[in-house]
């Protein structure tokens, strides 16, 4: 699958090689230690920048909900009850 972004898709290709070969030949092995956290950084910054250039809003994407309330709310709800009140 292609990036979003052209301009990351040689960052996407470095890190799904990269992180295909850890985990085939290292992490199924024991090794847990990840030799891509790197490039994983750079692409997810490019796709970043990409996304905020197309003006997509990301905060809701690093919004922390595993372990909060959030997880189990349903995400539905807010807008059923914004239409609600916009009756």
């Amino acid at each position: 699958m292609d990036s979003i972004g052209e301009e990351c898709k040689e960052l996407k290709k470095k890190y799904d090689e990269c992180f295909n070969e850890w985990f085939g030949e290292q992490y199924l092995k024991g090794k847990t230690t990840d030799p891509c956290k790197v490039l994983f950084k750079e692409y997810r910054e490019c796709v970043h920048r990409v996304l905020v250039e197309k003006g997509i809003d990301v905060q809701e994407a690093y919004e922390k909900v595993l372990g909060t309330s959030k997880e189990l709310s349903d995400p539905n709800k807010k807008e059923t009850e914004t239409q609600n009140v916009k009756k």
